[in-house]
């Protein structure tokens, strides 16, 4: 799917990079289907420096400037904010389309990383935040189901 289109053409992903990623055991893959077809997905990184890191978004072309982007981030941002008061996310510097999605959801830029991926394109680092790192706090319901989510073997689920 996300391999045979842009921004992952310009970028060089292969279908066995796609796959090794959505098979790490350690990320959050979340699907979007309709008619019992998948449609889209993004994958979520929970763990680390950047935990609340939605590490790829992807919509079917067809699907695309529908509102299902929009919907995915708000599912991601939902899902973050219960562990972390921060959501990074990278845009491709030539992915225009996403760069308008994330300014309209209030992403700011807070870095630029210059042919990060590939030569002549940069990745922006954009940040979404309800505060700082050290005036977070879960709720305490959200702590217990915490240890529920990480016992659960499949990581795959739909949105």
């Amino acid at each position: 799917m996300m391999s045979k289109s842009e921004p992952w053409i310009t970028l060089r992903r292969t279908f066995a990079d796609s796959l090794k990623t959505l098979q790490d055991p350690l990320k959050e893959v979340y699907i979007a289907v309709e008619n019992e077809k998948i449609i889209a997905f993004m994958i979520l990184q929970m763990v680390g420096t950047f935990k609340g890191y939605v590490q790829s978004i992807y919509v079917e072309p067809g699907h695309r400037s529908s509102g299902i982007g929009t919907v995915m981030m708000r599912f991601a941002e939902e899902r973050i904010f219960k562990e972390t008061p921060n959501v990074f996310i990278c845009v491709s510097s030539f992915n225009k389309k996403a760069w308008k999605l994330y300014r309209k959801l209030r992403y700011t830029k807070v870095g630029e990383l210059k042919d990060f991926v590939v030569n002549g394109h940069s990745e922006i680092l954009l940040r979404k935040t309800l505060g700082p790192l050290s005036k977070f706090h879960k709720k305490p319901s959200e702590i217990s189901r915490q240890g529920d989510e990480q016992s659960k073997s499949s990581s795959r689920r739909e949105i």
